[in-house]
């Protein structure tokens, strides 16, 4: 559809993977050859914009407004006040169950844990009833799933890195080693190491290695996105035999709800998304960048529509407005939970806006949570051990 609008702009694109996409980034800024534009998942702007790779870019500037987008949206592409980017898609992920397990289990195939400690609880009763995996834990370091399944559970139980789960965080304090952030440390450590009741493999399980373990009737719960239902269904038809039928029975009994509260009630879940930044001159293949060019793609792409369409069956439009559309009713109609998972979006936390954020979230928390699981450190010790790594990150003190 752009090179049809825009037939005299010429467009190259290159496609990364989330886990390869900020490291081949920043090789690429190191030898003056990074890309005129760039979309990058929610926690990676702020890094480049502190050190002065990317230009000011603001809604207003490709003709919209800030208030078309939500506000923990906007906060991820601010630093030191000033906008660089503009987000094309934002979603929150849900809680999967499998009812069938549920109940031969003993639990209620209709609902799901309301908390975060009943979650090691039916962990926990399912693996000792059927000697399978109750939850999907998720602890591989250097992987966006880890931090995206975890800090739901720290805010829960009412902790935090610092106080981004605040409405208006200053991440002043280093919270990662408060007694509730250790709470929830201790809950993982519960599944893994007290009751075995998660897979053996999370240290370096993927969500991507949940999904065949949940379809072979294997696992319980889940933390993911609407999208994983589809995923079921592909990975159904290339099934065969039996399998293809287990498959199905897992298929039909596959539930979603709201991500459980911690114990005072607090729900939780990581505001996730991407955003669309122009880079400086300087730093792009060529020494130039064609700005009409870039805001062209980026009007498009941040649209009521295109960000909607561009985001059809893993996320939500960036653009507010794209949930007014005739395409959003459509989605609703045509894929199926996804209104439990875009009913989670108030309830989502973006991470720090902080140009540290991508180390904290995918190396020092994933640290944490292999520290204690492993038995390198207590809990307290792996908690007290990532507090002080995040101290030394920000410079000795915030």
């Amino acid at each position: 559809t752009f090179r049809k609008t825009y037939p005299n702009i010429q467009l190259e694109e290159q496609a990364l993977t989330y886990n390869d996409l900020l490291d081949k980034f920043r090789t690429a800024l190191l030898g003056n050859a990074a890309p005129m534009a760039v979309r990058l998942q929610i926690l990676g702007g702020t890094e480049f914009a502190s050190k002065g790779y990317l230009q000011p870019l603001k809604p207003e500037d490709v003709g919209y407004s800030t208030e078309d987008f939500w506000p923990g949206a906007m906060k991820a592409v601010t630093w030191d006040g000033v906008t660089y980017g503009i987000p094309t898609n934002n979603e929150t992920m849900a809680f999967i169950w499998n009812a069938d397990i549920f109940k031969r289990a003993g639990l209620d195939p209709n609902k799901p844990p309301a908390t975060w400690d009943d979650v090691v609880k039916y962990s926990k009763q399912i693996h000792d009833k059927l000697g399978i995996a109750g939850y999907g834990l998720v602890a591989r370091k250097n992987a966006g799933n880890t931090p995206y399944r975890f800090m739901p559970q720290l805010w829960a139980y009412g902790g935090g890195v610092f106080d981004e789960a605040a409405a208006n965080p200053t991440y002043k304090d280093i919270e990662l080693n408060s007694p509730q952030s250790k709470a929830a440390l201790q809950a993982s450590y519960d599944m893994y190491v007290r009751d075995k009741s998660v897979p053996v493999s999370a240290l370096t399980n993927q969500q991507a290695d949940n999904q065949p373990l949940f379809l072979a009737g294997q696992l319980g719960m889940m933390i993911s996105h609407p999208s994983d239902y589809n995923v079921m269904l592909d990975l159904q038809k290339k099934a065969t035999g039996t399998d293809k039928d287990k498959a199905q029975t897992v298929i039909d009994n596959m539930r979603y709800g709201l991500i459980p509260t911690g114990p005072d009630g607090k729900r939780a879940v990581v505001f996730g998304g991407s955003n669309i930044h122009i880079l400086k001159a300087e730093y792009v293949e060529g020494g130039k960048v064609d700005e009409p060019a870039a805001k062209a793609i980026i009007c498009m792409w941040t649209s009521p529509e295109w960000s909607l369409k561009m985001a059809y069956a893993g996320s939500n439009p960036g653009n507010l407005n794209g949930f007014k559309t005739k395409w959003m009713k459509e989605r609703l109609d045509s894929i199926k939970f996804l209104d439990v998972t875009t009913s989670m979006l108030p309830y989502g936390i973006p991470f720090p806006a902080l140009p540290q954020s991508p180390e904290i979230m995918n190396i020092i928390v994933p640290d944490m949570l292999q520290n204690a699981l492993t038995g390198a450190m207590t809990v307290d010790q792996a908690a007290d051990d990532a507090a002080k790594k995040v101290k030394d990150l920000m410079g000795g003190g915030l």
